[in-house]
């Protein structure tokens, strides 16, 4: 058996954390066992679906690097198909046509509140509050058409749906190889509509009929959709198809142990994109929300398909933790490639103006040393800062206090030995300030921080020799000047 799996998000929105969860579960799993990974967009719902929600769906997997082996399916394009599928219900006397309209369904449904809320009137006996629950219970209950057994249309051109006939009793089992065995009774089970009145194919057939057709062998979906599966066995029945293995993964939860909301960081794959994470950092992260393997913590695309089964699938929610997302984050920023880096972080660095060759060149000279100081390309984009600012530099108040009088002596001093140096090298600088400390009987803080001052304006940056050598002299010795001439030395 070649193992066939997919993702069918809908394109009423972006594409958040948790579908792009089980986006990753559903391509880990086909290439574990080199099967095949397919798309379908689920656009059922004409009214809601966009094809911009569509667009982001695609980029957003785009970037993630979950290639899929053949182009997306749009459910749309299947409506023919579902209806033959629903026809041949019928025939099959699995299914049958219901007259019941939207208004009586909603009465029904209204009436049923009606008693629900009548029986916590205080002046009831028990029996009358228990029996006004029975029959709010009754009109509550999944609905069990007049018509499932058949019966005459109300009128000749009576407009109808087209109903699944669901089980009539007896336990219902679904073997989901996350959640175990899982159990319901078959009166718990609706006559689902499978064709609406005007012909139309409901989700719940579309998506037994798809996934049928697209030979899926294992349906990894999240838990949300565990219902939904009673209901849609009995179609495979019905057609005498094989039934998938079903894998219901349990949500994604907030860090407070909370339904996951945008407080959370319930954002779409692309914000996580815009907020400076790398694509291999958010998939390693989403890998481990919920699921294990041994006592490793990160894992590449290599290795995650090496590993990943669904026994490693836990039951309980997932806690996003995104000071833990910033760890992985920040561990493959360290492992990349320093020009893809670099192309990454240019546009936040231009955010304001180009950068000059000049400028350029000295990132460049300090990216290898400088990958480590973020956790997200845009906090790693601040920490090269002082490396383009322009001059004359606006100091902070810090940068003020360390230029005081006696501050810009001992710089004044440092320059003049810093003009001498032929080799501008981190250890040639670092030799000439020791010298200078020690010949003026200074420590290295005095000096050192007058020269920070002058060379950052405050801004955070490492060791001062390697900040000297990245700058370059002409630009380290201009920025010292322009701190002399503006106190008149």
């Amino acid at each position: 058996m070649t193992v066939v799996t997919r993702f069918a998000p809908s394109p009423t929105g972006m594409l958040h954390i948790g579908g792009a969860r089980t986006a990753l579960f559903n391509y880990l799993f086909a290439r574990r066992h080199g099967g095949r990974f397919l798309l379908r967009i689920e656009d059922t719902d004409k009214a809601r679906s966009t094809d911009a929600a569509t667009a982001a769906i695609l980029e957003g997997m785009a970037w993630l690097g979950l290639e899929t082996d053949e182009p997306p399916l749009m459910q749309s394009s299947r409506d023919a198909r579902h209806a033959e599928v629903a026809n041949e219900m019928l025939s099959r006397g699995k299914a049958f046509k219901c007259y019941a309209t939207p208004e009586e369904l909603q009465a029904r449904r209204d009436l049923g509140e009606e008693k629900r809320q009548a029986a916590k009137a205080d002046n009831l006996s028990e029996a009358e509050r228990a029996a006004l629950l029975n029959e709010a219970n009754a009109l509550l209950a999944p609905f069990r058409s007049p018509w499932r057994d058949g019966g005459p249309a109300p009128s000749p051109d009576a407009p109808f749906t087209v109903r699944l006939r669901a089980p009539d009793d007896g336990e219902r089992i679904v073997e989901d190889a996350v959640q175990g065995a899982v159990k319901i009774q078959a009166d718990e089970i609706d006559d689902l509509i499978m064709l609406r009145a005007d012909g139309s194919p409901t989700y719940m057939l579309a998506v037994v009929v798809d996934d049928h057709d697209m030979n899926i062998t294992h349906v990894i979906r999240g838990d949300d959709h565990l219902r939904n599966t009673f209901r849609q066995v009995p179609i495979y029945e019905a057609m005498d198809w094989p039934v998938p293995q079903f894998a219901h993964v349990s949500m994604i939860h907030g860090n407070d142990g909370a339904k996951l909301s945008k407080r959370h960081g319930a954002l779409s794959t692309l914000a996580y994109r815009d907020m400076g994470y790398l694509p291999e950092a958010l998939t390693a992260y989403l890998l481990r929300l919920g699921w294990s393997h041994g006592d490793q913590e990160i894992f590449t695309r290599e290795e995650a398909i090496a590993a990943f089964d669904l026994e490693g699938i836990g039951k309980a929610p997932a806690r996003l933790d995104l000071e833990k997302l910033g760890q992985i984050n920040s561990h493959f920023m360290r492992l990349a490639d320093d020009d893809r880096i670099l192309g990454l972080l240019r546009p936040i660095l231009e955010a304001d103006s180009p950068l000059e060759d000049v400028e350029l060149a000295r990132v460049e000279r300090a990216l290898p040393h400088l990958k480590d100081r973020g956790s997200t390309l845009d906090e790693l984009a601040a920490a090269f800062a002082f490396l383009v600012v322009k001059r004359p530099l606006d100091l902070n108040k810090n940068a003020r206090k360390a230029l005081s009088a006696e501050g810009l002596d001992r710089l004044a001093g440092l320059s003049d030995e810093l003009r001498r140096i032929s080799q501008w090298t981190t250890d040639r600088i670092s030799e000439t300030i020791s010298s200078y400390c020690t010949t003026k009987d200074l420590s290295m803080g005095q000096v050192g921080q007058p020269l920070r001052a002058a060379l950052t304006g405050g801004l955070s940056a490492p060791d001062i020799a390697p900040v000297l050598e990245w700058l370059g002299q002409d630009e380290a010795l201009a920025r010292i000047d322009d701190q002399l001439a503006g106190a008149g030395r």
